[in-house]
């Protein structure tokens, strides 16, 4: 990467983050997270047909085997579209090109709907709890319909952390390594495990093997940026220490969302629960309003450093590449 094309890089991130700041989302038929998961939703029916009820615990090599060859062949079409679009930014100048390939790098993030969702819970449950737990169901795939205003309100807050690693940290990691390809994969990745990585049945479908390359493939794409942005939240936090961070985030099940969880958990002092899964940080106190409003305080820090750090790593990369 010579210094010209890193300082394009560098520019991106900055113009992508300010695009989401200002913009916010681009209409549905023109966002390539939606045709990722058009292309998802439509190849699950030859994956995993409807109704399908097979046993949960023997293996089923056919369903991982096809659920295996349909994520490679989508990651594969993101992968030459990211390419190609990559390569013809860089036949531009330098301003045109940090402009476009920021342009095409705002999609793989998400964090102005992330927090308008959060406040927007918080705001129905002001209204009441039926309100609340409604606005949630739009943010969240678990079942809202038994949970109290605290839950409501851990659960909120739980999202806001997850999909702080997912929307918006991991997507700029793998920019600042690999430019817009690394990140359109990423994204591709993790739309594909939101969409296929269940245990058993989900809408129908039985996805505990058809679903678990898309799993995996998220876990592995996830496992440093989760980590980095537990790092970033608990330095947000004024330190947390390291120890507790770590028991707390092995609690859940999944090897990554527990760590930026047990971060803002640990952050804000307040307990939060999975009933039945995992409790983070026993000790804290049940969420209140004022809780919501600080999570996004430090999930807003942690966005503050990615300015900050992604275009300075992108820069420094070069450097250090240019010695080599």
């Amino acid at each position: 990467m010579n210094d010209g094309a890193s300082l394009v890089l560098a520019a991106a991130v900055l113009v992508g983050l300010a695009i989401d700041r200002y913009c916010g989302e681009p209409p549905a038929r023109w966002h390539p997270v939606v045709w990722m998961g058009h292309y998802l939703n439509w190849i699950a029916a030859y994956v995993t047909p409807a109704g399908s009820r097979a046993a949960l615990n023997p293996r089923d090599i056919k369903a991982f085997g096809l659920g295996a060859l349909a994520w490679l062949a989508g990651a594969a079409l993101v992968l030459i579209a990211a390419c190609a679009l990559q390569w013809a930014f860089w036949q531009l100048p330098g301003v045109p090109a940090a402009v476009l390939m920021g342009l095409a790098l705002k999609p793989m993030l998400a964090w102005a709907m992330l927090r308008c969702e959060v406040q927007a819970v918080e705001q129905a449950l002001g209204d009441s709890l039926r309100a609340g737990r409604e606005r949630l169901s739009w943010l969240v795939s678990r079942n809202t319909v038994l949970l109290n205003d605290s839950e409501v309100r851990e659960s909120a807050i739980e999202s806001l952390a997850e999909n702080l690693n997912d929307s918006v940290v991991a997507p700029i990691f793998w920019f600042v390594l690999f430019g817009l390809p690394g990140a359109a994969i990423y994204r591709f990745a993790n739309t594909a495990d939101a969409m296929w990585g269940y245990r058993g049945m989900y809408k129908g479908k039985n996805w505990e093997w058809a679903g678990k390359w898309a799993a995996r493939a998220d876990d592995v794409l996830s496992w440093l940026p989760a980590r980095l942005t537990a790092l970033l939240l608990a330095l947000a936090a004024g330190g947390l220490p390291f120890k507790t961070l770590r028991l707390e985030a092995r609690k859940t099940p999944s090897p990554n969302s527990g760590w930026p969880m047990a971060a803002m958990a640990l952050a804000l002092g307040v307990s939060l629960r999975k009933p039945g899964v995992y409790t983070l940080n026993p000790e804290g106190k049940p969420p209140r309003a004022a809780d919501t409003a600080a999570a996004q305080k430090h999930a807003s820090k942690v966005v503050l450093a990615l300015v900050l750090f992604a275009p300075s790593a992108i820069i420094f990369i070069a450097i250090a590449h240019s010695f080599l």
